[in-house]
């Protein structure tokens, strides 16, 4: 699980940037649209990664940062999902174009930080 971590946060990175120059070097005048494809590939990139650290127990414990921003997750795939069927529920769409970006620095974060300082072994900080 640590090489995949790693590899995870890493992915991110790369996912985020790649999509933020990508938005902003477009010189169409509907770069933003096709910016919005960026939301679909970090956010389901990290989606996936939120269910493999689901599946595997990772940090996922109760009171624990990761399993508040998992419940948030559900919550948020749950209205989209209701959505479809009680059309007033799609404005959550619309919420999401904001809060997405602010959703992936947080699960970034949570990564990064899991990897960085959690993982590490406490007598490897002693060198």
């Amino acid at each position: 699980m640590e090489n995949f971590k790693k590899f995870d946060w890493m992915l991110q990175v790369a996912l985020i940037a790649f999509s933020v120059v990508f938005t902003f070097s477009n010189n169409e005048s509907f770069s933003f649209i096709y910016g919005y494809n960026a939301y679909f590939i970090v956010g389901g990139w990290q989606f996936i990664s939120m269910v493999i650290h689901e599946s595997a127990g990772s940090f996922t414990a109760n009171h624990g940062r990761r399993r508040y921003y998992h419940n948030a997750v559900y919550i948020i795939v749950s209205l989209m999902l209701a959505g479809f069927a009680i059309p007033a529920l799609l404005w959550i769409f619309l919420l999401m174009l904001v809060a997405a970006p602010v959703m992936a620095t947080w699960y970034l974060y949570i990564c990064y930080d899991e990897t960085q300082h959690h993982m590490e072994r406490p007598l490897a900080k002693l060198k």
